[in-house]
């Protein structure tokens, strides 16, 4: 029997739950990442087919934020870069400005930022989806006891690590370098795990 050591997530409130072993997790962990259809930063469709069977982590950014932004795409490159050229681990950067943030900004943040991982995809679309897959599904925004609806700007700097099988695993700050470090070590524990 797999035994599995790091917790799951089934709601917003962020309790982690652990499981033994993986016959449990079906039965117990009912929260998984929506299906989707976004553009990438070279205007390709990406749908949820891109991470199947595959780890992957994903942050709430926009291109134009002179604030948390910056410092999170420079932490996630950190990430970015320990897992280059492994195909497994795929990392979505999903614009909350999207009626500005076209795939030609996106591309160009892309090269201002120095950034050549292509597994690593910045993704733009219709404003209600990604709010929407951003609440409702990655759980990004933490406020306990409020709802935010669709027309309410998301602002965050949670990073979302989701296992192979579309479940939330861990939930960092984006800002702080050190949670990078520990999102790496997770991503790593992950890809050691059978699912």
């Amino acid at each position: 029997m797999d035994t599995i050591d790091m917790p799951y997530y089934n709601d917003p409130d962020f309790n982690p739950i652990f499981i033994k072993n993986k016959i449990e997790v079906a039965e117990k962990i009912t929260h998984q990442i929506d299906s989707f259809s976004f553009l990438n930063q070279d205007s390709i469709i990406v749908t949820q087919s891109i991470f199947k069977n595959k780890i992957h982590v994903a942050n709430f950014i926009f291109t134009t934020c002179g604030s948390i932004c910056p410092i999170m795409t420079s932490n996630f490159k950190m990430v970015s870069d320990s897992f280059k050229n492994n195909n497994n681990v795929v990392m979505l950067s999903y614009s909350v400005t999207p009626w500005i943030d076209k795939p030609s900004v996106l591309k160009k943040y892309i090269n201002k930022n120095g950034i050549n991982n292509l597994n690593w995809h910045f993704l733009t679309g219709d404003r209600t989806s990604i709010y929407k897959l951003a609440r409702q599904s990655y759980f990004a925004e933490e406020n306990i006891g409020f709802s935010k609806d669709s027309s309410q700007f998301l602002h965050t700097e949670h990073v979302i690590l989701v296992d192979r099988t579309n479940r939330i695993r861990g939930v960092y700050n984006g800002t702080l370098s050190l949670e990078m470090q520990h999102l790496i070590e997770d991503i790593r524990s992950l890809e050691n795990e059978n699912n």
